[in-house]
């Protein structure tokens, strides 16, 4: 009797959690598919773009891009940046093949979390997908009805399963303020080269002419993708990460929005992305490359999709001779630019101060990122101890009082001396000597 009694509470128990489960994916189901109309028309004449950033006719959402996502259900997640209270309603009108059908349904539209109190902020517009086919174009409207010759239509990305192209792909968002820094910048690419990336997105806004050199070079070399970035041509930003109420839209040229495209961006094309500054460089301290490391790192976290690396500042104002051999870098001195292997001083911990942290994600664990954490993932996250790996920050000083004996020496990048200067040297011979 006792177990019998024991037998229906376990079965019970098993039949609320079923219970749950259904009424849980139901209520996420019905946000999208009870909404769905149809209508008469074809949609082979909407006006195509091909814009990173397009903004609709509200002039308060701007549509960035659409991909598939079907890791819960089958929809589509259009990248955007909205206006967090003035943009209270959106649509998605999807042109179905081959008939040129058109299926609206209306988007549940979710502000990521990391706004920061500007009024403009990273957002995805969830659109339920039409079920009798797999669409290839979508359309964003502020009413379910209107003039379809009107709207610009945007190609869904992902539609289609990809093979990994790259094992490692850095992600770097913004480059802005006719950036100028190329030294420090072929540095950092080549040391992410040697360390393991074999694709590094650039979201460009602006660069000096000498930088636009140094880019044609490593697209043509196959290692950079530019991803035009015209957010000055819609907004007004800010250099602040926190909204300094200056009437200002957006902090950092929309640095969010920027990583979480690069994220779905690469979802299918790379096993691990790298979410960080061209003036940082995650470095490994036990292991010589980002492949071995991430391959210990996933046999002890094997739940673990997001891997989180402690920033530390190594003033660009402190210098250090490098020993080079008998390679030359005596040319370097006429290259606008900050040279990181002079800079091997990193400034101590702050008591009450936290460091905080740059990342080496699994794409497609990632729902929502922002750029210290990933704000919703299907798996966990890690801190990665410091011994082994930080994340190498040359820049201007957050310590800028301290004397050197305070600073830690560390020579971690020095292992790396050889190939970074003859690689470097390769590149100065191709784009600026």
């Amino acid at each position: 009797m006792i177990g019998g009694r024991k037998y229906y509470a376990a079965l019970c128990f098993l039949l609320c959690i079923l219970l749950m489960t259904i009424f849980k994916n139901w209520m996420y189901l019905d946000r999208f598919l009870t909404k769905i109309e149809i209508k008469k028309g074809s949609c082979y004449e909407w006006e195509a773009t091909n814009s990173t950033i397009t903004a609709l006719e509200d002039n308060r959402t701007f549509i960035v891009a659409p991909y598939f996502d079907n890791r819960e259900s089958k929809i589509t997640r259009v990248i955007a940046i909205v206006h967090h209270e003035e943009v209270t309603a959106l649509y998605c009108w999807f042109c179905c093949q081959p008939d040129g059908e058109i299926h609206v349904s209306r988007a549940d539209t979710d502000v990521h979390s990391d706004r920061f109190d500007f009024p403009y902020g990273a957002a995805d517009l969830l659109c339920a997908e039409p079920p009798t086919c797999e669409p290839s174009y979508v359309s964003i409207h502020s009413f379910p009805n209107g003039n379809i010759e009107q709207l610009p239509r945007f190609e869904i990305k992902n539609r289609k399963a990809e093979s990994f192209s790259a094992d490692f792909t850095v992600c770097i968002s913004t480059m802005f303020g006719n950036y100028n820094n190329v030294l420090q910048f072929i540095q950092s690419v080549e040391m992410y080269k040697i360390l393991g990336a074999q694709r590094v997105m650039i979201y460009k806004n602006s660069c000096s002419p000498l930088m636009e050199s140094v880019l044609a070079f490593y697209i043509a070399e196959g290692t950079v993708e530019v991803v035009p970035w015209p957010i000055t041509s819609h907004l007004k930003v800010s250099p602040h990460w926190r909204f300094p109420k200056d009437g200002t839209h957006i902090g950092y040229y929309g640095q969010i929005t920027a990583l979480n495209d690069c994220v779905y961006r690469n979802m299918y094309r790379s096993r691990f992305v790298l979410l960080n500054d061209i003036d940082e460089i995650i470095l490994p301290a036990k292991h010589p490359d980002w492949k071995t490391m991430m391959r210990s790192l996933q046999e002890q976290n094997p739940d673990t999709g997001v891997f989180l690396f402690e920033n530390h500042i190594f003033p660009n104002t402190v210098f250090t001779a490098t020993s080079t051999g008998k390679i030359n870098t005596s040319s370097w001195g006429a290259v606008p630019g900050v040279n990181i292997l002079q800079h091997i001083h990193r400034e101590p911990d702050r008591k009450d101060v936290i460091n905080p942290r740059k990342m080496i994600v699994d794409p497609r664990k990632v729902i929502q990122t922002s750029v210290h954490s990933v704000l919703r993932a299907y798996a966990g996250s890690v801190n990665v101890p410091l011994d082994i790996a930080l994340v190498y920050h040359c820049r201007v000083p957050l310590q800028g009082k301290l004397r050197r004996e305070p600073l830690i020496r560390d020579t971690t990048l020095w292992k790396y001396n050889s190939s970074l200067i003859l690689n470097v040297n390769n590149v100065l011979l191709q784009t600026v000597f």
